[in-house]
């Protein structure tokens, strides 16, 4: 069990989480930057504050779970993972991401990281994959909780909505979905691609307990994870607010940062600033 930090302890994590996101993208030459800095508050969080894990014991039968379901933002999940001490991600073996050999592919893959609890990548899955853990914690009479992020682009994906339904007729309320809601996809805009406003009232429109959110403020993340757990008889979904590439000044709200790495001397200015 990770022990309980301070919101300063976590903000901290949360910056070299940062720094390490940005170094690996660099020295890849590939990679999402973008939506792997926007999530970095809410997964620092989950690890830090909010999961039950063991490092030292991945596969502990009470573990809590998370999903990052929009794969490709896995750096990071490689880099909590790192910073939370599990041995199957080393943090001096970070830079060989996307390299041909490494446990650090370009999606999360549970044949070379073994403490990731499912391998993403193809958007839309994951929810549907939550809310199957969530069904089976229940029938084993389990108490552990099930946390899934989604891009704002993937819930584009109609087995979103199939998984929602199923989620609230269900009434799977171990289960909490976090939607990165940083506004840019793949190839612009959300809202020039396939808008998903009123994004709250859909939600709430198909049965789930629903929250916003800055999800850059550390304490209101806090409070919005406390709420669901204790949201009884209802899935919950936290509509997270964030920036695409948080904490780099050149790269927030750029959608040029979606899939496209730092040059080494954009490395050089991101980690400035990121001191």
């Amino acid at each position: 069990m990770q022990p309980k930090r301070s919101v300063e302890e976590l903000q901290a994590v949360a910056k070299r989480v940062r720094r390490h996101i940005v170094e690996m993208t660099g020295a890849a030459k590939s990679g999402h930057p973008g939506g792997s800095l926007s999530a970095a508050d809410i997964v620092v969080t989950l690890y830090f504050d909010v999961m039950r894990h063991d490092p030292a014991n991945p596969k502990w039968p009470e573990r809590d779970r998370f999903i990052l379901s929009k794969g490709h933002a896995v750096p990071v999940l490689y880099a909590t993972l790192a910073e939370a001490g599990y041995p199957c991600t080393p943090v001096d073996k970070l830079n060989t991401l996307r390299k041909l050999g490494s446990m650090y592919q370009g999606h999360p893959d549970v044949r070379f990281v073994h403490a990731l609890e499912a391998s993403t990548g193809s958007l839309g899955n994951g929810l549907s994959l939550a809310l199957g853990m969530g069904c089976a914690a229940r029938l084993d009479n389990a108490n552990w909780r099930t946390y899934v992020m989604l891009g704002d682009g993937e819930i584009q994906e109609g087995q979103i909505w199939e998984a929602a339904m199923f989620g609230a007729f269900h009434k799977v309320d171990n289960v909490c979905a976090i939607v990165d809601y940083n506004r840019i996809q793949l190839d612009g805009f959300v809202k020039d691609i396939m808008e998903v406003e009123p994004l709250r009232d859909k939600w709430r429109a198909f049965g789930w307990h629903t929250l916003e959110l800055d999800g850059h403020d550390i304490p209101q993340i806090q409070a919005a994870f406390a709420e669901a757990e204790a949201t009884k008889g209802k899935p919950t979904v936290l509509i997270a607010h964030t920036v695409k590439g948080k904490g780099v000044s050149f790269m927030e709200n750029n959608p040029k940062f979606h899939g496209v790495a730092p040059t080494p001397a954009e490395v050089q200015l991101a980690i400035q600033e990121l001191q």
